[in-house]
């Protein structure tokens, strides 16, 4: 992929087409529920980072999957929905949530299916109706090939009946069962409309913000349980040198002294297996070689922070 293409331009002139289907599809639920990893699984490439960690993603990002001369499906995947914000950031990512349902022409409200509905689904749930009333709501219940064969019995039904009268489906992101049968399902209630963008065109994200997020992949999922959630990348440059390496200089913020001191390791151990693992993911994205350069700094309270967040792209 070309990493001087333009992915952030306003789309293209509508290009009115018979039959031709195009549309917003919002991906919401809870945290964990698998909403990047379906993203990934439909455009069969990996864009939108994933890891154990509840509320991995922070921001919206489009998934913008077309077959020319049938349909455009622009999937926007959104941070996981909590009952109550914390903090700045949290606000932030539930407004993101909010608006992508208020400006979506599908909502697809993806549930974990290992679990019967918790209180914070039920919220979801709450917020989904009003919009119902308007908007096709399709309920996607992940993560099948976890289920034992009674909680393929029980827990769908739970689910359903938080939002009677929407289609619904059993499937694995995973594995892909089911992950076809869910996108005719989508692509056979998108209104009818225009080709929005470019034909080759996966995301409206720059790569070089794809990149931060993919070294804070390797964050969440190398440290684990060792730090919370407080962990923000900035890329401070990213360009292609003469001999066709990308040059990437980024910094790893942290809130508080101890949190930097646990990803930079002893002798640096640590930062060097985080910088080596992104790097691999950010070269398989770019399919070119990447000379990846981090340092960690830190940056006391930034999740309250509203200038900071806006900064980093939160808000």
């Amino acid at each position: 992929m070309n990493i001087e293409e333009n992915t952030d331009t306003p789309p293209i002139a509508p290009t009115t087409q018979a039959a031709h289907k195009s549309g917003f599809i919002a991906v919401v639920g809870v945290p964990n529920a698998g909403k990047s990893t379906l993203m990934n699984a439909f455009l069969e490439q990996k864009i939108a980072i994933v890891s154990p960690r509840p509320q991995t993603t922070r921001t919206k990002q489009l998934g913008i999957l077309t077959k020319p001369d049938e349909y455009q499906a622009i999937f926007v995947d959104t941070p996981g929905l909590i009952k109550k914000a914390k903090h700045a950031l949290d606000e932030a990512m539930l407004e993101t949530v909010a608006e992508s349902m208020e400006g979506a022409d599908v909502i697809l409200w993806l549930v974990d299916g290992k679990t019967m509905p918790t209180d914070t689904d039920k919220e979801v749930a709450r917020l989904i109706k009003p919009l119902a009333e308007k908007t096709p709501v399709i309920l996607a219940i992940n993560k099948v090939d976890e289920m034992t064969a009674e909680q393929t019995l029980r827990y769908p039904p739970a689910y359903v009946a938080l939002m009677p009268g929407a289609d619904w489906i059993v499937f694995s992101a995973k594995t892909g069962a089911g992950v076809p049968e869910l996108l005719t399902m989508l692509i056979a209630i998108l209104p009818e409309g225009p080709q929005f963008y470019p034909a080759d065109q996966i995301t409206d994200t720059f790569m070089r913000d794809i990149a931060g997020e993919m070294i804070r992949e390797q964050l969440l999922i190398q440290l684990k349980d060792e730090i919370p959630h407080s962990a923000a990348v900035r890329i401070n440059e990213f360009k292609e040198r003469e001999n066709g390496m990308v040059y990437i200089n980024a910094t790893v913020l942290m809130e508080r002294e101890t949190h930097k001191k646990i990803v930079i390791g002893t002798k640096g151990a640590q930062i060097k297996r985080i910088s080596t693992a992104a790097r691999k993911e950010i070269e398989s994205l770019l399919d070119g070689r990447v000379y990846l350069e981090l340092r960690v700094k830190v940056v006391p309270k930034w999740r309250t922070n509203r200038t900071q967040i806006e900064r980093l792209g939160y808000r």
